[in-house]
């Protein structure tokens, strides 16, 4: 790929004194000229870096960096602002405005007098090649006052409204509505006239990445100028880490880059592996993987991006029983620091940041560009799914608790078995419930072997009167049994909020322990909450180098998702419905499982360090002093995060607001 230099890019041109008065300029040969596209060119260079044939290589999008070369030109040639994109003094990354005026206790929010002025946006944009882009709400086009109605768009936005397509391919939209604010739904500007759209917790502006550069640029301003930085990729987010009022948003989402790498040598592991762009979404490595005859892990649902969000956060998937945790796959991470410089981290450089990326989050040791994972050998899956109602099988409420806990004793026995147990069980009317197994598969098994497997617990339920008929199958390779056997999952979730716990094995050592835990689920289920369960475990395979995955994985063989919906039209209704999440069902469930997984957690989680990093915390803290000790990196329930709230929320922490130390 190439890049023009960026000093013979500039050309001089005449511009009059009355032009240069209210613009940003740059000043060559003692003329100054305004900034624009034709004087200024994209502040980066291509760097080819030094690696021997053991190294594995940038992708396209990394060799293209901002450099000190380049600040050094932007520099003399006297661009104005110059500063807000300078990399940060070695040893610390105090921002621009700090060193001015101190240290202020918010984020520089919008309608501030520190807030850049559009000819200071505009500059960052010529900066970046044009990649800025002003947040409209994916909504707005459904209302009428927004300057942007149109009502062939918007009828397509209805229509698909519950589609992953639709959210990821717009740079600032949410799966989970709530965090935003929901001040811009699209159902709620058709047949209103006068019904307004604002942008609620959607960043002031977006970087649409395309090479490291930009990303660098849009650190280093983000630092510099005191703005709340995000990391956005598919808006696959359910605790609003992804958004937030007044933000600078960094969008990864066409980092796409898949390489396939056949062997690859590290201190800890020697085989094939990819190196995955962090725009890369579960089904795009699920198809590489496929096409090379080879199986990955990633999550259950396409959206998910692998590379931002799911590995960082630990990750747990299909084949987490056999491979371990997502995070256990990651051999090698590129990743762009909060003082604006691009490293790698691995088993031989950054080791510190190397155990703490893979698993301690995201959003919050910088933005990953690139990640290196294993690739294994393809495989045989078997399996089997259903979907029944209580009611239509002649059940009474009773028995089907007697069939839950049938199956929940046996989780330890199939978890030893590599077993990946995916199932939801819903509420449908008093005493009556929907139980769907999405599916129960195997690796490494066949038909036969799965299907004597679970003999003994058919054998079990038959004799509770619970007589049901799997459908069975059977596959040589992972790709197509996840393609036919797991849901499509439904997405742009409005008034529901979840919650998670982490059941360790240890409850199984004792059966009034265990009979503990199932009846405080069968309180929490007839009390009108939702199960999304897994029969997993997470346990890291051997030779895995140390990382920062929540302790709690590595014991657990229960992942349990629970939650619930309320009224939209009823604030009462809302506050109760959450307030039951956090204060009676997870808190009620902490005697089993005091951990969570941070991904799925719920956001007003207590101890959250202790939940979502386990023993790791502690350590995890001190790296993220270390590295970020001006938060220049924040998402709710991160790292570090204790030290920042988003005002104006009283109990339930909408993005909706201001950014300021606690």
């Amino acid at each position: 790929m190439g890049v023009r230099s960026f000093t013979t890019s500039l050309l001089l041109a005449g511009a009059s004194l009355s032009q240069l008065a209210t613009a940003q300029t740059i000043v060559v040969e003692d003329a100054v000229l305004p900034a624009n596209e034709t004087t200024v060119a994209p502040a980066a260079e291509v760097v080819v870096p030094v690696t021997d044939s053991t190294e594995i290589p940038f992708d396209e999008s990394e060799v293209v960096q901002l450099t000190d070369s380049v600040i050094a030109n932007l520099t003399e040639l006297q661009l104005t602002n110059v500063e807000l994109f300078n990399f940060a003094p070695e040893g610390n990354t105090s921002t621009f405005e700090k060193r001015l005026f101190g240290s202020p206790r918010c984020k520089t929010f919008p309608g501030d007098f520190l807030w850049p002025s559009k000819l200071v946006w505009k500059v960052f944009d010529l900066l970046t090649g044009g990649a800025l882009i002003e947040t409209v709400p994916i909504g707005a086009v459904c209302y009428k006052t927004s300057g942007v109605y149109n009502a062939a768009k918007c009828q397509h936005l209805l229509d698909n409204w519950g589609t992953h397509e639709v959210h990821t391919a717009d740079p600032t939209s949410l799966m989970t509505t709530l965090y935003q604010g929901e001040t811009c739904m699209p159902q709620n500007g058709v047949n209103n006239a006068t019904a307004r759209c604002t942008l609620g917790s959607f960043p002031a502006y977006s970087v649409e990445v395309r090479n490291v550069a930009q990303i660098q640029l849009a650190v280093n301003f983000a630092r510099n100028a005191n703005i709340r930085l995000v990391v956005h990729n598919t808006g696959h987010d359910f605790l609003g880490k992804s958004t937030g009022a007044g933000s600078l948003s960094i969008w990864t989402h066409k980092l796409k880059s898949i390489q396939y790498l056949r062997n690859i040598r590290t201190r800890s592991y020697t085989g094939p592996a990819f190196k995955l762009g962090a725009g890369v979404q579960v089904h795009e490595l699920y198809e590489a993987a496929h096409q090379q005859g080879v199986t990955a892990l990633g999550g259950e649902c396409d959206s998910v991006g692998v590379v931002g969000g799911f590995l960082p956060g630990g990750g747990h998937g299909p084949l987490t029983s056999k491979y371990g945790m997502g995070a256990d796959q990651v051999l090698s991470v590129d990743i762009v620091l909060p003082n604006g410089r691009f490293v790698t981290a691995d088993e031989t450089q950054n080791t510190d940041l190397f155990w703490a990326i893979r698993g301690g989050g995201p959003a919050t040791f910088g933005v990953v560009t690139s990640m290196t994972v294993k690739a294994h050998p393809k495989t045989r899956f078997s399996g089997a799914t259903w979907d029944i109602i209580t009611p239509a099988m002649g059940l009474s409420e009773e028995t089907f608790f007697k069939v839950l806990f049938a199956y929940w004793r046996r989780f330890p026995e199939y978890a030893a078995r590599a077993t990946y147990g995916y199932s939801t069980i819903f509420p449908i009317g008093p005493q009556m419930y929907s139980w769907t197994m999405h599916p129960w598969l195997v690796p490494d098994m066949t038909l036969v072997q799965f299907k004597a497997m679970i003999a003994p617990l058919l054998a079990e339920w038959s004799a509770l009167g619970f007589n049901i008929q799997p459908t069975y199958f059977e596959y040589d390779n992972f790709y197509e049994t996840w393609r036919d056997t797991f849901p499509h999952a439904n997405v742009s979730m409005s008034g529901l909020r979840t919650g998670s716990r982490l059941f360790p094995a240890s409850n199984w050592a004792n059966n009034a322990t265990l009979n503990g835990l199932m009846e405080a689920m069968k309180t929490s289920l007839q009390q009108g909450s939702a199960l999304i369960q897994y029969n997993i475990k997470g346990n890291a395979p051997a030779g895995t180098p140390a990382n920062a995955v929540n302790t709690h994985w590595r014991t657990a063989n229960w992942f349990a998702i629970m939650g619930a919906g309320w009224d939209p039209t009823n604030q009462a209704d809302f506050e109760v419905v959450n307030k039951r999440i956090t204060n009676d069902w997870m808190t009620r469930l902490k005697q089993w499982g005091p951990g969570g997984y941070g991904n799925e957690g719920d956001v007003m989680e207590a101890n959250f360090g202790e939940a979502f990093f386990g023993s790791n915390y502690a350590r995890l803290l001190q790296i993220k002093r270390r590295i970020d000790p001006d938060d220049v990196f924040w998402a709710p329930t991160a790292v570090g995060s204790e030290r920042w709230k988003v005002e104006g929320n009283s109990w339930l922490p909408i993005q909706t607001g201001r950014l300021c130390k606690v």
